[in-house]
């Protein structure tokens, strides 16, 4: 594929960072204009799954891109033109801020994974809702309108989702799902970074030069699968969850859903597989579906999440 044989070696060559931002500025140049757009959009998107209904949203697929890739919302648009069925933007915060001292985001390339400390660096919130404001907050705030009329006197919903560590205790999760469940929150991303440094193929020298930060990508897989099915197992449904961790392919992705995630989020998978993740997983799961025998994804939500409770380590 010519992304990984040819831009990711040119990629790679450059500092994280650096070919970070590189990457979203061609992002914002290439699928610029909405005919862009919709041209990559039919060479991408080509796997529907009927609109998957979550949080009262429907999704055209279950594959999203994970927050700290577009922190700033500047290739949201673009990013769904690539195949993506949802953007999470940020981490954004009320004021902007620099973040942490540069380096802070590193490559593991023998383990897949990504080491990143870069902080809360982001533009602010007022930056990110002007970029945002045009078509996409008039469809929102459409919705929303229509929502109240439908609900009359209720007070109309925003759905809340927490977002946890892979390295919780058993009890520490339990008791986050019971505050979820009574605080009314809708869901949990499952999961975020891990400290641990564990099982990693790159030398312990290479792996202290990069310091502290969250460790993504492979390393990560099993361990938040883990976390999705003893989610799935302890909210008995009343969650939907989100799984994010380790997923490069459609094996990585179906795995998740089997576990118990309704949607699935990427974003070092996406840094190593390039442009045509979306819709090389979308096409991947489209396969794995029919080959198992389910009729849709839903059916298949959880269906294995006993077994991978017990034999993740």
């Amino acid at each position: 594929m010519l992304y990984r044989s040819l831009l990711r070696p040119a990629l790679f060559r450059l500092d994280p960072e650096a070919a970070h931002e590189l990457a979203l500025h061609a992002l914002s140049t290439a699928l610029g204009t909405e005919a862009a757009r919709r041209f990559a959009s039919r060479r991408l998107s080509r796997t529907s799954f009927g609109g998957l209904r979550r949080f009262g949203l429907t999704f055209g697929n279950p594959i999203g891109v994970a927050a700290g890739f577009d922190k700033n919302g500047k290739v949201a648009r673009q990013l769904c033109a690539l195949g993506f069925g949802f953007v999470e933007v940020g981490t954004v915060t009320h004021q902007p801020q620099p973040g942490n001292a540069r380096p802070r985001l590193f490559r593991l390339p023998l383990d897949r994974a990504l080491v990143n400390r870069q902080g809360f660096n982001n533009d602010g919130a007022a930056a990110l809702a002007a970029r945002l404001a045009p078509d996409a907050l008039a469809t929102l705030l459409g919705a929303l309108q229509r929502r109240n009329r439908e609900l009359a006197d209720a007070r109309p919903k925003v759905p809340l989702l927490v977002k946890i560590a892979p390295d919780l205790t058993d009890g520490e999760l339990e008791l986050i799902v019971d505050v979820a469940r009574g605080a009314g929150f809708d869901g949990v991303i499952a999961t975020n970074t891990t400290t641990s440094r564990a099982g990693l193929r790159t030398s312990a020298d290479a792996v202290a030069a990069c310091g502290e930060g969250g460790l993504s990508g492979t390393p990560l897989r099993e361990r938040a699968t883990k976390m999705i099915a003893n989610l799935y197992r302890l909210a008995g449904g009343s969650l939907t969850i989100v799984g994010v961790g380790g997923v490069f392919t459609a094996e990585d992705a179906w795995e998740k859903i089997c576990a118990g995630a309704s949607l699935v989020q990427l974003y070092t998978g996406f840094v190593y597989q390039g442009f045509t993740v979306a819709r090389d997983i979308n096409e991947g799961l489209r396969r794995l579906c029919e080959r198992d025998g389910f009729k849709s994804l839903d059916e298949a939500v959880g269906c294995r999440a006993q077994e991978l409770k017990a034999n993740s380590c």
